[in-house]
């Protein structure tokens, strides 16, 4: 099988990023960008997912932390489209729930080439440190555009957000992981189309 990973440069007047994604990792981060909240966000997704992830990121954070946040997840999203190449013999379909304390979150994927996201949840606080908690939703959309996904996340329930949070990201990373993982009874790709 040939290797599963992929680079993204992105470099705009507003933002510069350097992602490499590696689907078949060990759950190794190097991550360094100007929004704290979203390095140590992607370093629990890398972690769980057991991907092995680089970002180098630099934006326009005197602003704000949204186009920075924005563009990183163009540029995962356009990773895992490009690392996951013809799809063939993936599982297709991923599900996670994780607990942070008193939170509950559920991830559920489709890698099926078709982009949605559809977020349920309330977030009881609007920022977490500095970080604007509705970029939560802006990071989830464009990861779900640009690696052309079906991307369901439920918060269940919570209190604290910064726990609520960070239950969604462990569980986008176990979801992806388990949608990506190869099943060798997979013949070509999981569709009765012949394609994803």
């Amino acid at each position: 099988m040939s290797t599963r990973e992929a680079s993204i440069s992105r470099q705009t007047q507003e933002t510069q990023i350097e992602l490499k994604l590696g689907i078949d990792g060990e759950g190794n981060a190097a991550i360094e960008t100007p929004v704290p909240f979203m390095s140590h966000m992607l370093d629990l997704f890398t972690k769980h997912g057991h991907f092995d992830l680089t970002v180098n990121a630099n934006g326009d954070t005197e602003i704000d932390d949204h186009h920075t946040t924005e563009d990183i997840g163009i540029c995962l999203g356009q990773a895992l489209k490009d690392a996951l190449g013809d799809k063939k013999g993936i599982k297709r379909y991923g599900n996670a729930f994780v607990p942070m304390d008193e939170a509950l979150a559920q991830v559920v994927v489709d890698l099926s080439n078709r982009p949605h996201l559809e977020f349920r949840g309330e977030l009881p606080s609007s920022k977490v440190g500095t970080f604007d908690t509705e970029l939560v939703h802006e990071f989830l959309w464009k990861l779900a555009i640009e690696a052309r996904m079906n991307l369901h996340v439920i918060i269940h329930y919570g209190h604290n957000t910064h726990h609520m949070i960070e239950a969604v990201f462990k569980a986008l990373g176990r979801a992806l992981d388990e949608a990506t993982s190869i099943d060798p009874r997979v013949k070509g790709v999981p569709s009765t189309k012949g394609m994803l």
